[in-house]
């Protein structure tokens, strides 16, 4: 009964806060168990009166203190009745509208996975006018993070790019470098396959760290590639002497970081299952970009320096052949007067 309860000046949020301890309990203490842990003590109703309308009518509620007289309490029953009913717990509310959340932890299965088969399963329910659905939580955190990992992962690479053309002083040397980048992508995708693992965010993590993996290894061989063919030999003497020689160190490299990673790519410990992609993702990556950085960019290397030669050579010949440059080599001896 508002109109009762206002002129007795019980308002619903008094009213509401008068009977939280009554159910929601209050902190009286701490015990502490026979382990040693501390633990608090909340007091509360007993169950059977939570669960009793008349129980819960008969309930003190004090009345606010309007003067020097000490303050009363009425029962609940005399401004309310309790009835049972079906209503939610609590209305929450985004902006001004009305807001049901429905959650759930969903342990042993990737986010996609779950995410598609929630999607499968009420693309066919219509909604009355006036309703939207969303997702929310972790997956609408994730799309937000992989917006800004992909941002990321180009400008990393646009950075890589501009490094090794100021440290080659080239603009088409670096190019068989930076191929490099999407082999490793190739083995990302399988180890994802035959794992069952999903993209992530932790397997987009490990593949931020593949960029600088798989560029190292392809600087290295391009690297002493060019200073072999400065000391005189031919370019493809060059390229199979590179391969001979850094072929080890690659390797070697290769394997130490895909030992390290095994631990990781198992997921066990805590969280195990959450790093495990990572691990997973930068495995597959490593061995593919291995293999083919040592038999894919020596080629792709020869094939754009040849590229580039044919271009100097071609713009030298049209500059040689140019009506100035004929104008500049052509000699007219002066022409003698006549003679007396």
């Amino acid at each position: 009964d508002r109109d009762l309860a206002g002129q007795l000046g019980v308002s619903a949020a008094t009213l509401a806060q008068a009977l939280r301890p009554a159910f929601a309990g209050l902190e009286s203490g701490k015990w502490i168990d026979p382990d040693g842990e501390t633990r608090d003590v909340v007091v509360r109703l007993a169950a059977d009166w939570r669960e009793r309308p008349e129980a819960i009518e008969s309930l003190p509620i004090m009345l606010p203190q309007t003067g020097p007289e000490p303050p009363r309490t009425i029962q609940l029953g005399q401004i309310a009745k309790v009835r049972r009913g079906f209503a939610p717990a609590q209305i929450e509310h985004l902006d001004g509208s009305r807001v049901v959340t429905v959650g759930a932890n969903a342990e042993g299965m990737p986010l996609s996975a779950v995410v598609a088969g929630i999607e499968k399963r009420i693309s066919g329910i219509k909604l009355p006018a006036g309703y939207t659905r969303k997702q929310g939580g972790e997956t609408e955190d994730q799309k937000e993070v992989f917006g800004r990992i992909l941002i990321a992962l180009g400008t990393a690479v646009m950075l890589m790019y501009f490094i090794l053309v100021i440290q080659f002083g080239s603009f088409l040397e670096p190019i068989p470098i930076m191929a490099s980048l999407p082999m490793s992508l190739i083995g990302v995708m399988l180890a994802m396959l035959v794992t069952g693992s999903t993209l992530n965010l932790m397997s987009m993590i490990g593949v931020i760290m593949l960029m600088g993996i798989v560029a190292k290894n392809a600087i290295l061989l391009i690297d002493f590639a060019k200073h072999a063919e400065k000391s005189g030999m031919t370019r493809e003497e060059a390229i199979i002497e590179a391969g001979g020689v850094r072929l080890r160190p690659i390797v070697m490299t290769s394997v130490a970081i895909i030992a390290g990673m095994i631990p990781v790519a198992i997921g066990s410990g805590e969280g195990g299952d959450f790093r495990a992609p990572l691990g997973r993702a930068v495995i597959g990556g490593v061995i593919t970009s291995t293999v083919l950085t040592l038999l894919v960019i020596p080629t792709f290397y020869d094939i754009i320096t040849n590229w580039r030669d044919a271009l100097i050579r071609r713009f030298r010949r049209k500059k040689k052949n140019s009506p100035l440059h004929l104008d500049q080599d052509l000699h007219v001896p002066p022409s003698e007067g006549p003679r007396e």
